[in-house]
């Protein structure tokens, strides 16, 4: 069978791509804004997200637009501010992660709606989520003009992690080891079994 894109609506492209692209990482993604005079904290996970380079360091995070077609908070507030805090989600996080992609007003905070535990932990970044295993501290760097998409591909350079000494497995090596959630097709997975090498 050979399906043919152009024949196919986004909506179509999309279920199918998610469900042979995996897994696909989630990037619970902390930026700030302000709006109506006061700085709000806005927190919402992307699941089309990748590593794309090491040197400079940087992700790629697609965004799509409010159905009204504006840019959703985390786009905007990249834009104003370019910082954010990514962070990679573990079960700890999991039903806030997933309340988190809920769409609130743009002067509406999921860090308070949804009573998540912020902490600091590196100057001129927004908070995260107390408890979070693993976070990059990242600065927008540029957009990827894709014609035609109502997604907005943003990559972002990465300038700092964060690691929990709980997830370092070899300290020498810093060999991580968490179980992360992220997407297959329509649902929610850890990763599980290890394979060898052949």
């Amino acid at each position: 069978m050979l399906i043919d894109f152009k024949e196919k609506d986004p909506t179509a492209c999309y279920h199918l791509m998610t469900n042979v692209i995996v897994p696909r990482p989630i990037a619970w993604v902390v930026t700030e804004g302000v709006v109506g005079g006061k700085v709000v904290t806005n927190i919402a996970p992307f699941s089309y997200f990748t590593a794309i380079s090491s040197e400079p360091a940087a992700v790629l995070i697609s965004i799509g637009h409010r159905p009204d077609g504006t840019p959703k908070d985390t786009l905007r507030n990249l834009r104003e501010t370019g910082k954010c805090v990514i962070c990679i989600v573990d079960e700890d996080h999991f039903r806030p992660m997933h309340l988190s992609a809920e769409g609130l007003d743009a002067g509406q905070s999921e860090i308070e709606a949804l009573d998540i535990p912020v902490e600091h932990v590196l100057e001129g970044y927004p908070p995260m989520p107390t408890g979070i295993k693993a976070a990059m501290f990242g600065s927008y760097l540029q957009e990827v003009d894709l014609a035609g998409s109502k997604t907005v591909p943003v990559i972002v350079e990465i300038a700092h992690l964060y690691v929990d000494e709980s997830i370092v497995a070899d300290p020498e090596k810093m060999k991580l080891e968490f179980d992360a959630i992220a997407r297959m097709g329509g649902a929610y997975r850890v990763l599980g079994e290890k394979l060898k090498n052949p």
